[in-house]
């Protein structure tokens, strides 16, 4: 979580954890650049959610779409996924609940990531940004 926070720090955007009553998971306003999340998410989801929502503020959306949204999931999923960490965790399985409880994300999360951040060709799959963005072990380490 300190590595989020502290990238949040680098992109200049603030992040508060509230009680949001629309059941949403979070959200983030460019006009306050901040991001608010829901207290009541699980660690995972937390993680998840400030990822996402920092990708919207990387990517300057002012407004949703299923573009926008899909920007920031692939955002996410970049920022919280080691290629070579999920590479190994696939070889031991190819479970969606254990390779998504192993990284500390969602399914939703990893979903995404299978289908927007790998390519399969044959028997090998390759991740879309070979080097990821930063280690989730270095991540996980550093929260």
């Amino acid at each position: 979580m300190k590595v989020l926070l502290r990238r949040a720090a680098e992109m200049g955007v603030r992040v508060h954890g509230v009680h949001l009553d629309d059941g949403g998971l979070g959200y983030y306003s460019p006009s306050e650049g901040r991001i608010y999340f829901d207290l009541s998410l699980t660690p995972d989801e937390r993680r998840c959610t400030i990822a996402h929502e920092l990708g919207h503020a990387h990517h300057g959306h002012t407004c949703d779409s299923l573009t926008a949204e899909r920007q920031a999931d692939t955002f996410a999923a970049e920022l919280l996924i080691d290629p070579a960490e999920y590479a190994a965790l696939e070889q031991v399985s190819t479970d969606r609940f254990y390779i998504a409880d192993e990284l500390g994300i969602t399914i939703d999360l990893l979903d995404h990531y299978r289908t927007h951040c790998l390519q399969r060709l044959g028997a090998r799959t390759y991740s879309t940004r070979p080097l990821g963005r930063f280690t989730n072990t270095l991540a996980r380490a550093l929260s």
